[in-house]
């Protein structure tokens, strides 16, 4: 039976939730991640440096005996937060990234920034003390489907101009357009994929009838998109790393009149970006973007231990126990050829 034997990949883009949510999270990431890049949207957001250590502690706690699972954190960007906090986190050690939510653009983003003018001191100091920017990459206006388009054009254009020595990470990128932005631009600009833009587009989304799991912000998009995503994760560029942006909610919060936008992929991700590799015939380039380009564009060192995944047809359960409810995992109930052994 095949197997692959990968160095230990780290996510570099992780919502873990809070409470009883972190005893599914923590230990569904722990089992193939060495390091997450954890997300500070909670409700309130994670603004100050000591809510970032207190959730860093709770985070510890729920982390599965004997397993060496580390979480680095963010630090959520508002406009009346202060050039002090910035340096105070940026000389932090648990502090490697601030996360700018375009306010209103994603779930709990309502405190987010309203005008990008308004933060530029606290950009200019991250760029000065070396703290990396991570952006959602979409505007508020227009079409839903060209929201992140817009968004390269109106914000982060100019943003790459303004400061040229400011690491910048453009999360879950879903078109091409975003691919041969970061292409085009300097290597202090990285992109994270997600494995439900590299397995599915809209069609999942939307035929047949609107599929509330597969609901995610930025929002599935065209086959030609996905197949863009695809070539970049597998083409060996070290701009383009792996980070899940997997999003849990409960299953009566996703199918509602409302459903949250987010998926959860936690459970199984290595397994499904092993799948989406193998779909183009590249599997010997899945360490690299695993394992290599994240730690490096984030100057941290790479992982020795390895895991290793067997080819085995094996079936995502429909369902997950998620604090006192339930979790839908993406690609729930489907069949996928890899597992970790």
């Amino acid at each position: 039976m095949k197997t692959l034997t990968l160095t230990i990949p780290d996510d570099w883009h992780l919502h873990l939730r809070d409470g009883k949510a972190l005893e599914r999270t923590v230990g569904d990431t722990a089992r193939q991640f060495k390091r997450a890049l954890v997300m500070p949207n909670l409700v309130p957001p994670i603004t100050t440096i000591a809510a970032v250590e207190a959730y860093r502690e709770r985070i510890i706690k729920t982390i599965p005996a004997d397993n060496e699972f580390t979480p680095l954190m963010t630090l959520y960007l508002t406009e009346s937060m202060t050039v002090e906090t910035i340096i105070a986190a940026a000389q932090h050690p648990h502090i490697i990234a601030a996360k700018l939510y375009p306010a209103n653009a994603t779930t709990n983003s309502t405190a987010g920034v309203q005008n990008i003018k308004n933060i530029y001191p606290l950009l200019e100091a991250m760029q000065t003390y070396g703290l990396t920017l991570c952006l959602h990459g979409e505007v508020t206006h227009g079409d839903i489907f060209d929201r992140e388009a817009y968004f390269l054009d109106e914000i982060l254009t100019q943003l790459c101009q303004d400061f040229p020595e400011l690491n910048l990470v453009l999360e879950h990128i879903t078109t091409k357009e975003a691919v041969d932005f970061v292409k085009a631009r300097p290597d202090c600009l990285g992109a994270t994929i997600t494995p439900q833009h590299l397995l599915f587009n809209r069609n999942q989304l939307l035929v047949g009838g609107i599929k509330p799991h597969f609901y995610c912000l930025p929002i599935l998009k065209r086959e030609t998109h996905q197949r863009a995503l695809l070539q970049a994760a597998s083409s060996g560029d070290p701009r383009f790393f792996l980070g899940t942006d997997s999003a849990p909610h409960s299953i009566h919060n996703k199918e509602s009149d409302c459903g949250c936008a987010g998926t959860y992929s936690a459970y199984s991700a290595l397994e499904l970006y092993a799948q989406a590799f193998a779909s183009v015939d590249a599997l010997d380039k899945l360490e690299g973007f695993a394992s290599f380009y994240g730690a490096d564009f984030y100057g941290l060192p790479r992982n020795q231990a390895t895991i290793t995944l067997q080819q085995q047809q094996w079936q995502i359960p429909t369902s997950l126990s998620f604090a006192d409810e339930t979790v839908v995992p993406l690609a729930a109930g489907e069949t996928i050829e890899w597992k970790k052994q």
